[in-house]
Parts: C-alpha cells; sequence; structure tokens
C-alpha cells in the first residue's frame, strides 16, 4: 500500500492527521462556507436602505451599541467559522478603504456565494466558476465607468447634495443637512495639495469629540483644535488672543536616570549643590523657551512644578500631557513646528496663525480651544448630543459622511442610486453571458443574479412586494432606462436623476471587487483543518514531564 490513509487488503488504515483533528473537505466543506457566508449576510440583510432596521448589541462589560452601521454590527460580534471571520474582515476593509458600503458589500458576498452551490451540485470545478466570476467582475466594472457621471467638486450646493442622499439611510437622516455641512466642512479645511495629488487625511488630522449635552444642531467644525486639557496652574492666563504657540514632545522635568541610581554624599552641601544643579537645568529649559516670548506651551510629557512657577512668572499658559496627535494637529492649525530639544528652538518654529486661544468649562470638564486659525489644516468636530448611545452612532455616520465627500473629491464621478446600477451591471451580464463559451457562461450570469440581491433587499426593506418591483425595474432596464432604481422610503420605481440620488463611483467598483474577489476565495477552499493549536498545547506538557523528573532526581 504506497498511499497513506488507504486500506489495502493486508494493512489496516494508517492514521496520518492526530486524532483530535477535525477535518472537512471536498464538497462539504464548501457548502460549510457558503452557509456560513449566508448567515453573516442574514444578520445585517435588515440594515440596508433608509427604511432600514438598528441592531442592538451587548457587550460583555454590559454596554450597549445601537447602530445600523454593518462593519460597526460584525466588529462587535463574536464567530467561530473561518468564513464567517473572513466574511467580517471583508467590511472593516471596506470600511477604511472608501468609508461606506459596509452593508452592500457583506449582503453581495453572500449572495456571490449562494449563488455558487447549484454551479457545484451540478459538477462545475470550482476554478471554472472563479474564471466566469472573474470575467465577470472585469465586465461589470466597465459597465460602471460607462454609467458614472462626473461632478464639479468646486460646486458645494451640489456635493452636499449627494452626501445628504448617501446619509439619508444612516441614523442622522433627520439632522441631514447639519451632517453634511460638518462633513462637507471638515473635508474641505483638511484637503491639502501634495505635488500632483490631493492628501485628506481625516482619520490623523479631523478629530471627532462628543461631549454629552445640549442639541446636536449646537455641533460644529472649529476652524482650529480642541484638546480636552486645562492649563497647568489655576493662575495661568485662560484667554489669549494672537497666541505665540510652541509646543515640544519632551518633559520639562529633570532627567531620570532609566535604571535605578544610588548617589553618595559625604557632605551635607553637596545634597544642596545636587538640588541647585536640577534647579539650573529646568532654569535653562524655561529660559530657552522664554527667549522666543511665547504665550502657550504645549508639551506632550510632563512639566516639574518648578518649570511651571518659571513659565507663569513669564506669564505662560502651559498644556501638559497631550496626545502625540493633538500636538500633531495642533501643530499643523496653528503653523508650529514640534521640537524635542529647547535649546533648538527658533523664530521659525513658534505657531502664529492662530487667533485665539481660550479654556472654556462644557459640562463639568474644560476644553482648551485654538481657534480663528489662518488657513487650518487640521479641525476638530464638537460634537453635542442627548446621551452617549446617540453620539457615538452620530460619531460613525459622520465618518461615513466624510469618507464619501473624501472619495467624491479624490474621483468625482457619480453612479445613480437605489439599486439602479446594480440593475444596470446584472442587466448588462445577463445580456453579455450568451457571448461567454464553456461552462463559465453559467459562473458569468450567476453574477448577474446575484447582483440583483441589492435592489431586492431594498425593496423587501421598504415593505414593497418585491416580485412585481424587481420585475418592473427589469423592464425599464431592458429598454434602456438604466438610471431608474428603487425609492427606499416607498419602496416604488423612481428615475433617481429626478430623486436626486447618486453615489460615489469608489465605493460601487469597490464593493463588487471585495464581494466578488471574498467569493473566489472562499470557493476555492476544498479543505478544513482545526484542531492544530490543540494538538500543539497537548504535547507541551508531554514533553516537559519526563525532563522535570530527571532534575528532581538528579
Amino acid at each position: 500500500a504506497e498511499y497513506m490513509g488507504v486500506i489495502s487488503e493486508n494493512m489496516s488504515q494508517i492514521y496520518v492527521l492526530n486524532q483530535n483533528t477535525k477535518r472537512e473537505s471536498g464538497r462539504k466543506a464548501q457548502k460549510g462556507n457558503i452557509q456560513a457566508g449566508l448567515l453573516v449576510a442574514d444578520i445585517i440583510r435588515t440594515t440596508l436602505g433608509p427604511r432600514s432596521m438598528l441592531k442592538m448589541l451587548l457587550d460583555p462589560m454590559g454596554g450597549i451599541a445601537l447602530t445600523n452601521d454593518g462593519n460597526a454590527i460584525l466588529r462587535e460580534i463574536d464567530v467561530t467559522h473561518p468564513a464567517a471571520k473572513t466574511m467580517i474582515d471583508l467590511a472593516r476593509t471596506q470600511d477604511e478603504e472608501v468609508g461606506d458600503g459596509t452593508t452592500s458589500v457583506i449582503i453581495l458576498a453572500g449572495e456571490i456565494l449562494q449563488v455558487a452551490e447549484p454551479l457545484l451540485e451540478r459538477n462545475i470545478h470550482p476554478a471554472v466558476i472563479v474564471q466566469g466570476y472573474t470575467q465577470a467582475l472585469e465586465f461589470a466594472i466597465k459597465v460602471i465607468d460607462k454609467i458614472a457621471v462626473p461632478v464639479d467638486i468646486n460646486d458645494k450646493s451640489q456635493l452636499a447634495k449627494i452626501i445628504q442622499s448617501c446619509i439619508g439611510t444612516k441614523f442622522v437622516r433627520r439632522w441631514g443637512t447639519i451632517m453634511t455641512s460638518l462633513a462637507l466642512e471638515a473635508v474641505l479645511i483638511v484637503r491639502r495639495q501634495v505635488g500632483e495629488r490631493i492628501e485628506i487625511d481625516t482619520k490623523r488630522y479631523a478629530r471627532i469629540e462628543k461631549v454629552p449635552g445640549g442639541d446636536l444642531e449646537d455641533s460644529r467644525v472649529l476652524k482650529g483644535v480642541m484638546v480636552n486639557k486645562d492649563v497647568v496652574i489655576a493662575t495661568m492666563k485662560r484667554k489669549i488672543e494672537n497666541p505665540r504657540i510652541i509646543i515640544l514632545d519632551s518633559s520639562l522635568e529633570y532627567k531620570k536616570s532609566e535604571s535605578q541610581t544610588n548617589v553618595e554624599i559625604t557632605k551635607e552641601e553637596d545634597f544642596i549643590r545636587l538640588l541647585e544643579l536640577e534647579e539650573q537645568f529646568i532654569k535653562q529649559l524655561c529660559t530657552d523657551i522664554i527667549r522666543l516670548k511665547p504665550t502657550v506651551v504645549c508639551i506632550e510629557k510632563g512639566v516639574s512644578d518648578l518649570a511651571s512657577h518659571f513659565l507663569q512668572k513669564a506669564g505662560i499658559s502651559v498644556l501638559r500631557r497631550l496626545r502625540k496627535t493633538d500636538n500633531q494637529r495642533i501643530a499643523r492649525a496653528c503653523g508650529a513646528t514640534i521640537k524635542n530639544r529647547t535649546e533648538e528652538l527658533q523664530e521659525s518654529d513658534v505657531g502664529t496663525q492662530c487667533g485665539l486661544f481660550e479654556v472654556r468649562k462644557i459640562g463639568e470638564e474644560y476644553f482648551s480651544f485654538f481657534e480663528n486659525c489662518v488657513n487650518p489644516k487640521a479641525c476638530t468636530i464638537l460634537l453635542r448630543g442627548a446621551s452617549k448611545d446617540v453620539l457615538n452612532e452620530v460619531e460613525r455616520n459622520l465618518h461615513d459622511a466624510m469618507g464619501i465627500t473624501r472619495n467624491i473629491i479624490l474621483d468625482p464621478r457619480l453612479c445613480p442610486g437605489g439599486g439602479a446600477t446594480e440593475m444596470a451591471v446584472a442587466h448588462a451580464i445577463q445580456a453579455h453571458s450568451q457571448k461567454i463559451e464553456g461552462l463559465q457562461q453559467y459562473a458569468f450570469r450567476a453574477v448577474g443574479e446575484a447582483i440583483e440581491v441589492i435592489p431586492k433587499t431594498l425593496a423587501t426593506n421598504a415593505g414593497a412586494h418585491t416580485v412585481r418591483v424587481l420585475t418592473e425595474l427589469r423592464s425599464k432596464h431592458a429598454a434602456g432606462l438604466s438610471t431608474f432604481g428603487i425609492d427606499g422610503d416607498k419602496g416604488t420605481i423612481v428615475d433617481m436623476k429626478t430623486l436626486g440620488v447618486w453615489e460615489p463611483l469608489v465605493v460601487k467598483t469597490q464593493t463588487l471587487k471585495t464581494a466578488i474577489e471574498s467569493g473566489c476565495m472562499l470557493l476555492r477552499i476544498d479543505d478544513i483543518v482545526s484542531g492544530m493549536s490543540k494538538r500543539a498545547k497537548q504535547s507541551q506538557p508531554e514533553a516537559q514531564g519526563p525532563a522535570d523528573e530527571d532534575m528532581e532526581e538528579q
């Protein structure tokens, strides 16, 4: 018997894998992956569209999250199946890449897997299905490029309408105009031209500060930065107009040694001399700062009482233990340079573009505001709201809105929303499938059927008669009306041009690429082996056991 695990006439079965190892192979593994993908998609299917439902998630600590954001829901869910984990990663990838379309990508990926099941049952090889899927993806992207329309990014009113239609499916749709203006203003402040390319880093330079209390209407984008800090000494100035700002990422304390140090003193004068040296060192640090006549000093690390005393005498307000990211935002907003050594400070390192520094009390906490900056390239979005849960959901929605704005500015092309683009792609794929030769034709056509899940889910969530609405929508697209889609509020078929529902091209193409490519990857899995780490853990104590006994005998 040359093959392991094969029973011959003279031999019993040979076990290659450990008894604890679970193994699923072939059709069983593929079916398991498809079912896992579908279950993940079913969790968030009802959160698509303007009539979406909310999910309440309870974490182990007893905290509650209320959301309809696909990524936020799946991030909180603990799953064990490897294929389900892969699906959840898709939502995170989509969120990081384009900031929107997290629900769509999971629903579409689930459907892409489901339409493969009948093909597998007909004994079509997974490699052939993957080939058909890849051809369909390339064709779909060409179709989307054809139906995309350009947009003028300098027209703020047009941009605002697009953002508003994109956040129409979110919890904050009631305050659509406020959220739209916040997202648009923040992205335009952060936008920076670097050579020929536009850089928009909202993650680092547009911070969202949530302060419970007040109304959501009180939310605003500051032309500058706000940090949750108060001055070090209460008598320092809390309001300075046109401040001169110095930012340090070192501490204003006496240098402590890395390891434990012992100092032997023979005379009492030596101890006094030691204290004098400490004082001289700190005085020199403060003198280096004071010679540039700043009015505000922001320090990333600690400030000793002695340093605070010297700086206060010079009329300087000090903020200490700021986060590195806060320091970077303040530096970018007021034109300062972050320095590490005080002796290297120059006039060019002082930030002078800030119009007002003020410490204000909001609720029970003190906040330092750096406002009215000249051409700031960083900002803080101040969110007010009734409770933490509301603020967390508003923050997630605002993050999506900023992602949409960034996408439009970087690639100013739009596609019709409301499932119109998906239906146009599905119709084009069905028509083109006749020209595909071989078994790939079935897989190619299956992608067209799968893409229809988006308009279908929109109609279902709006409470419409799904079959009737989809049939009517297919007939509109067959007549060449590619901008017709489903009004997610009423469940009726309307022209997206008149309704004004548009989505960025980047979101659509990214959704299709992520969903189809992940489907291809999961379909190519024909073996799942688990229990490897468990076996390794069990073998370790056994390996250590005899050695320990030998040691005791010696």
